[in-house]
């Protein structure tokens, strides 16, 4: 079928809306009618650069909500008309971590930065004669998308589409990271490094796990305004006002959780992030480290005399199946905050508008909308 869809043709280039080919489905893929797509900042660094061995042209976006309105031969649970949000983690169900119950770390996902599909490694979408990867295996920046049913999760049909894409990824990732990976428990302290959406979304489970004091950290007013909106208790403007107020909130014990979930991880953030933390504190790195970020700087005493830990985290340390559907239904009984999230929304060619801000701090989630 004949499409559009916003490409990117290489690093520093601005998204290009092109007519594309996109093909019929196969064995084991359907086809999404999409609703929405959240401009997440993970598609901002395939424009950076920041994410090595990315292959261009690539159609971005890995956010998506819509409905079936094609199935290829295999599918097995998933029909036309159903209501689904796309996953970039492919959870398989079967291979050792998705087993385990670490479907995040599923090894189907070793193959989505190829920008192919899963099933049979070719492409589904062209521009004329030239095949165009798409991010994640997805490709949400366009109306259509073939996907692999391992991406796709089924949802109830009453949820709206435009705030269930946010699940696909930020949502999820932020408030995982509070939730699962950082461990955060009935009347502790944490903090929240960056509050985009990740940020906020981590705000937001940090609140609904009991956290007593949330302190989020972020350069924007904006965005700080909108962390006490979302449930902080205390907003800073960098990590050394963050660290004076809790020496005075906490007695000099200090916070329980740090979660750096900021635009851009590097290593010299780990070293303060860890100072801002209790004895057995613990940090974890949700954010995505520029291309070449190898050395961190931290003190090994702190580790070792005050069992400090630093942890990584994938999607939020969740598993796609149970963690979409619940957290839709937090969302239908009012727990979890989605309508707030969406600061502007934009067609698919307006989408360049929504990365510039993105870039200068003016939302907490675009979302781009399709007819």
């Amino acid at each position: 079928m004949q499409t559009q869809a916003a490409v990117l043709w290489g690093v520093g280039e601005p998204w290009k809306i092109e007519d594309v080919t996109l093909d019929e489905p196969r064995r084991g893929e359907i086809r999404v009618r999409l609703a929405a797509s959240g401009l997440c900042h993970t598609d901002e660094h395939l424009v950076t650069g920041d994410i090595p061995g990315v292959p261009y042209p690539i159609i971005g976006g890995h956010e998506g909500a819509g409905v079936v309105d094609a199935v290829g031969p295999g599918v097995d649970h998933l029909a036309e008309g159903d209501h689904v949000v796309l996953t970039f983690i492919p959870a398989c169900g079967v291979c050792a971590f998705c087993v385990s119950g670490h479907q995040n770390l599923c090894d189907n996902g070793a193959h989505i930065m190829t920008g192919r599909a899963l099933s049979d490694g070719g492409y589904r979408v062209h521009v004329g004669d030239q095949d165009v990867s798409t991010y994640t295996s997805l490709g949400t920046f366009s109306p259509y998308v073939v996907v692999n049913q391992l991406a796709a999760i089924r949802i109830d049909d009453d949820i709206p589409l435009d705030k269930a894409a946010l699940v696909g990824c930020g949502v999820t990732t932020g408030w995982g990271t509070a939730v699962n990976a950082a461990d955060v428990r009935l009347g502790q302290t944490v903090v929240v490094i960056g509050c985009g959406g990740l940020g906020i979304s981590a705000v937001q489970g940090a609140r609904a796990a009991g956290a007593t004091e949330i302190v989020a950290i972020d350069p924007v007013e904006f965005k700080r305004t909108q962390a006490l909106r979302f449930g902080a208790t205390h907003a800073a403007e960098n990590i050394a006002n963050a660290a004076a107020y809790l020496v005075d909130r906490t007695r000099g014990v200090m916070a329980d959780a740090v979660m750096i979930t900021s635009s851009l991880a590097a290593g010299e953030m780990i070293g303060p992030a860890m100072g801002l933390a209790a004895k057995r504190g613990r940090v974890v790195v949700t954010s995505t480290a520029p291309r070449g970020q190898e050395t961190v700087t931290v003190s090994l005493a702190e580790l070792t005399f005050w069992e400090k830990q630093v942890r990584g985290c994938l999607w939020g340390s969740a598993n796609p199946r149970t963690a979409i559907p619940e957290l839709l239904d937090l969302y239908r009984r009012g727990v979890l905050k989605l309508d707030e999230m969406i600061t502007r929304t934009y067609r698919l060619d307006q989408i360049n508008d929504g990365y510039d801000d993105l870039r200068n701090g003016r939302n907490i989630r675009g979302v781009v909308l399709f007819d």
